[in-house]
């Protein structure tokens, strides 16, 4: 074999490899991207979209020449309730019923806003209101914090 079939055969192999390599590193940065993507967040037939609640807001706004603005306003507190927010990083379960018999209706985010209505007999257990969905439920006591206005 000569010289030139020699430098002909490396080239190739140079090639070939150089192509496999660069495909793989192709492939590879395709499925780590799409690996990488968080997935969206999951819809629980409980849940109320934010957006239709703003929207639904939006629905009572009150005409220039009405005085009230009654149809606005949230639920009037309980007295001994007031505002808090979540304060356990990965949030609270939502129960409909105090202790952990209780069946879980869904869920608060952390620093989520909610109204303690009251506590329970034990002290373990507090009911609270979403602001954001006015879900109301039980959570675990000492998880949320009172809010200072």
């Amino acid at each position: 074999m000569s010289w030139s079939g020699l430098l002909k055969v490396f080239t190739g192999l140079f090639l070939a490899i150089a192509l496999l390599a660069g495909g793989g590193f192709l492939a590879a940065q395709f499925f780590i991207a799409k690996l990488s993507a968080p997935p969206p967040k999951p819809i629980y037939s409980n849940d109320k979209p934010a957006s239709s609640a703003k929207a639904t807001v939006k629905a009572k706004a009150v005409s220039p020449d009405q005085s009230s603005v009654a149809d606005a306003s949230p639920k009037p507190l309980p007295s001994g309730a007031y505002e808090g927010r979540v304060t356990q990083s990965i949030g609270l379960i939502l129960r409909d019923a105090p202790g952990r018999d209780g069946g879980q209706t869904g869920g608060i985010d952390y620093n989520e806003k909610v109204i303690v209505l009251e506590t329970s007999s034990d002290g373990e257990w507090q009911k609270v209101r979403v602001q954001s969905n006015d879900r109301e439920g039980w959570v675990k006591a000492g998880n949320t914090e009172k809010s200072s206005q």
